[in-house]
């Protein structure tokens, strides 16, 4: 007896079963045009080629884990916004961790005294 249906029933399922595990392992998620997790909107002065608001965007458009650190703005105090980045981290704690080292230095770098420290505002 002699099995007529069967290779080419066998060869159809081989083959659905290598689109869908082809398809899941490469659906990493991206967090492309995610804003993460947002601690507080970040002040922006819609000015396109203001340095933080490149780097906001910047930050907005990463796909792995990234974090955007600036200074709180207020109006009475602050006459600047100060802010520093960091893209494509290992993870979303390093990212962190790297964002406010540079925003720190942007201060250092400009003799900032007033106006707040540095935040991360948001990170994904």
């Amino acid at each position: 007896m002699k099995l007529q249906y069967f290779p080419k029933a066998f060869a159809s399922i081989l083959v659905t079963l290598l689109i869908f595990s082809a398809s899941g392992a490469s659906a990493g998620v991206s967090l492309a045009g995610s804003e993460g997790d947002r601690r507080f909107p970040p002040s922006l002065n819609g000015d396109p080629k203001s340095p933080c608001t490149k780097a906001y965007k910047a930050y907005v458009a990463a796909s792995g884990h990234s974090a955007y650190a600036t200074t709180p703005y207020s109006r009475v105090v602050s006459l600047y916004i100060l802010c520093g980045a960091r893209l494509n981290a290992p993870s979303q704690k390093v990212a962190e961790e790297l964002a406010m080292k540079s925003c720190q230095a942007t201060r250092a770098h400009y003799k900032v005294t007033n106006g707040g420290g540095c935040e991360i505002a948001a990170s994904k």
